[in-house]
């Protein structure tokens, strides 16, 4: 049976609210009329809530508005369990907004401001509306790109416009130290946020309803705070450019390094009040400790492996941030039968998920949120946080038959290690809720945006709207209307950066139907991927470092082509011949060096087009276009032409109707 949430096309809100009446037919056609938006407060006004409401609002005309505050109760910091939920009535004589608390105001007034963008305020329209789940948020790695505190304001203005309420700031990884420590100064990158930086950030978010939760990832990931103070180390390391695993690692059985982190993770109390802190636990490589004599013997003598050792290490500094009054959060490599009380983030796969439920612990999902892999916005859509693991593994397995994905199948089948020592949780999968990813080895503040809001939106209805929402063509029609209310429209904003860099109209029309290659394939690059999936990697070989420019064609292009996509609303012959005139429009304008590293996807685009002409003429069998048309859909250097993998799709079903 169907049990799909139907939602109705004309009306552009993203997140999908809860419960919604529509207006009647009658109602259906009229607006509220333009005047002068008046705010009255009922109830228990909140002076935070008034004038962030006064100020958001003041770009529209809405007349009359009523918003009421039913709990006296006044929570100044966002926080986990706070009531989220509102009720929007648009009535002939204005707007009523009611909410039980701010933070409910707050995401009745997101939806209040995409309705008003959209001219969609009819009498009669109601949204009853809550989320999901309470932990919805975006994890931004500030450690190997350094994202300047304006840019961190905009991605609040961003969290706030889809209803999402946590920023994770992973702040310290191997390659760079972004946190202002008073104690340990050198710890500090040349480029990091000060104090004040950070709690003007925290009291800007706070005013949005978003929870900023820092990380400081240990005991792995350490390389910069090696560089800084080796005596936390086993041994020595060197400043690090590259990206990768790394082997530093704390020395966990010296009682003075867990001293300093507790100073340490007290001062990062100090600016950030969230109850959860984030220590990392990811990636630890584990030869330091069994190298060294004094480690090693200690293992021995314990009869301990490292992930014991591990272990132990989370323990103690767990205890720390208990003393501290706060609540830890990991990455999924801290499963283990024995480990502390802490918070699972789940990173590696459906399975890990599971492990953690299995230990009583609480997830948070991100496996399926990686917003740095390049995946279309529809594959994060897919993946429900509660899903069984059998649906869920069954989801993941397909994506490696996805026509889009089918270069990177080799890559999905590596992470198939993640299941190992898999188990099925047998009781009601609950989680806290979920992140999106964005690791920044190849993002700056410059890509940004493309990168972050072409899909975070569609993450963001997934943790807020029922999980029966999932009407695909509906999710991409909203998804670009939700744009228009965000701080910036990522597709209008790649095409700028391309034009800034130097391309022209014909250039960028042509350009707008390219992607970059999916999962590690930019990142790791040919030599390495080749390795990793045999098992060596070499990460040396790497194209890619802190220090390479991120200004060539791939890195502003967004990672789905919806140019592309709607190209395929249209007959694949009549896509061809579209193609082919963009194409040509292309050899008429003076030959810009830009697109040099293009030549070979954009020939074997031509040829793609060509081939489907031929195919409408008679001129080969269907069977011959789709061999050579796989042939021409597989990347060409970091570029995927996305026309050919929809005109590989039609191949493939065996019908020429259209």
């Amino acid at each position: 049976m169907n049990t799909d949430l139907t939602i109705e096309p004309s009306l552009l809100l993203m997140p999908w609210p809860d419960q919604i009446v529509l207006p009647t037919d009658s109602e259906a056609g009229t607006r509220l009329p333009s005047a002068a938006t008046t705010i009255e407060w009922l109830g228990h006004p909140s002076p935070q809530a008034e004038e962030y409401t006064e100020r958001a609002l003041s770009l529209f005309s809405l007349g009359r508005i009523q918003i009421s505050i039913s709990d006296a109760t006044e929570d100044l910091l966002p926080h986990l369990s706070m009531d989220e939920s509102y009720i929007l009535e648009v009535m002939e004589s204005g707007v009523s907004l009611s909410a039980s608390s701010v933070w409910g105001v707050l995401r009745g007034v997101a939806s209040l401001i995409q309705l008003a963008t959209k001219n969609q305020l009819s009498p009669g329209l109601t949204l009853t509306d809550r989320p999901r789940f309470p932990w919805r948020g975006l994890l931004l790695d500030v450690a190997r790109h350094y994202f300047p505190i304006g840019s961190l304001i905009s991605v609040v203005d961003g969290l706030a416009a889809v209803k999402m309420n946590v920023l994770h700031l992973h702040l310290s990884d191997d390659q760079g130290f972004r946190f202002p420590s008073a104690a340990f100064p050198s710890l500090a990158s040349e480029e990091h946020y000060t104090a004040d930086q950070l709690r003007g950030l925290v009291a800007y978010a706070a005013e949005r309803g978003v929870r900023v939760v820092p990380e400081l990832d240990m005991p792995g990931h350490v390389t910069s705070w090696l560089v800084a103070y080796p005596k936390w180390g086993s041994r020595r390391t060197s400043e690090s450019r590259r990206f990768g695993v790394h082997q530093a690692c704390l020395n966990p059985l010296d009682d003075e390094v867990y001293q300093s982190i507790e100073t340490l993770l007290g001062e990062v109390v100090d600016i950030f009040p969230d109850e959860y802190l984030h220590v990392g636990g990811d990636e630890v490589n584990p030869s330091w400790w069994q190298s060294d004599p004094t480690i090693a013997a200690y293992l021995e003598e314990q009869q301990m492996s490292a992930q014991d050792l591990q272990n132990e290490f989370l323990t103690r500094i767990c205890a720390i941030l208990e003393r501290l009054g706060k609540r830890a959060v990991g990455w999924d490599e801290v499963l283990h039968p024995g480990m502390p009380k802490c918070v699972v983030q789940n990173w590696r796969g459906a399975t890990t998920r599971d492990r953690a439920l299995q230990l009583s612990r609480s997830v948070i999902v991100s496996a399926p949120y990686y917003l740095d892999l390049h995946y279309p916005a529809d594959i994060h859509y897919g993946f429900d946080p509660e899903a069984s693991q059998a649906d869920w593994l069954e989801r993941e397995d397909a994506l490696q038959s996805d026509p889009r994905l089918l270069h990177i199948a080799d890559g999905i089948e590596w992470t198939k290690q993640w299941r190992n020592n898999s188990i099925e949780f047998q009781g009601d999968v609950r989680a806290l809720g979920g992140e999106a990813c964005l690791w920044s080895e190849l993002v700056n503040p410059d890509v940004l945006s493309t990168r972050l809001w072409s899909r975070l939106p569609v993450v963001a209805e997934r943790l807020w709207s029922p999980s029966s929402c999932r009407d695909i063509g509906s999710m991409y029609l909203r998804l670009q209307a939700c744009w228009q209310c965000l701080p910036e429209n990522p597709e209008e904003t790649a095409r700028e950066k391309l034009s800034t860099i130097g391309l022209n109209g014909p250039e960028l029309n042509v350009v707008s139907l390219l992607e970059p290659v999916k999962w590690y394939g930019r990142l790791l690059g040919k030599r390495a991927l080749e390795a990793r999936l045999a098992g060596t990697e070499m990460p040396k070989a790497r194209p890619y470092q802190v220090d390479t420019p991120l200004n060539r064609i791939v890195d502003f292009l967004p990672p789905e082509s919806l140019a592309a996509r709607r190209l395929n609303a249209v007959s694949p012959f009549t896509a061809a011949r579209q193609v082919k005139d963009l194409l040509h429009a292309l050899e008429e304008v003076q030959s810009n060096p830009l697109l040099l590293e293009l030549e070979a996807v954009l020939s074997a685009l031509d040829s793609g087009a060509d081939l489907l002409l031929a195919l409408q003429a008679g001129d080969c069998s269907a069977n011959a276009a789709l061999q050579q048309m796989q042939r021409l859909a597989q990347p060409q250097d970091e570029y995927v032409a996305a026309p050919l993998i929809y005109w590989c799709r039609f191949l493939s079903n065996g019908s020429l109707a259209r």
